[in-house]
């Protein structure tokens, strides 16, 4: 795993009123409890999935702010999140060989949070291109061990 896949059915603009493209946000997002949240750790990178008719796909980039925790309405991670300018289109994806097979893209249903391999998350990183925050970029290269960070 690369990178963890958190999903919404609310446009940026829904999950946070005055989200601009560009910006970084510090958000809570829900969770299904899974084996999944003992893997999440602060530093990771993640991404915000938009799904439904309207612009599905990768909205904002950027990584976990701490681990889950539990919440009144069960569990939730903080995240740091820096909205694209353009979302990286479903379409786009599914166009794309390395990253068709993403769980997000086969079961679109699925939990959240989801995950995307090495390689799914380089094609995300690929066609955001501009509009790419440096943060993800950094805890790709570095992988999945921030101890020592």
């Amino acid at each position: 795993m690369a990178c963890w896949v958190l999903k919404s059915s609310l446009s940026p603009d829904a999950v946070a009123p005055g989200w601009l493209p560009g910006t970084t946000r510090e958000l809570n997002r829900c969770l299904r409890r899974s084996y999944r949240l003992t893997l999440m750790r602060p530093g990771q990178p993640c991404l915000l999935w938009v799904s439904g008719p309207r612009r599905p796909g990768v909205h904002a980039l950027g990584e976990l702010a701490a681990a889950p925790v539990e919440d009144d309405g069960g569990p939730v991670v903080a995240v740091r999140l820096t909205r694209l300018a353009e979302p990286v289109a479903r379409a786009d994806l599914l166009a794309e060989p390395a990253a068709r097979d993403a769980e997000v893209l086969r079961m679109p249903a699925g939990s959240n949070p989801s995950w995307l391999s090495p390689a799914q998350y380089a094609a995300v990183l690929a066609h955001a291109g501009a509009d790419l925050p440096p943060t993800p970029c950094r805890v790709l290269s570095r992988g999945w061990d921030h101890g020592s960070s």
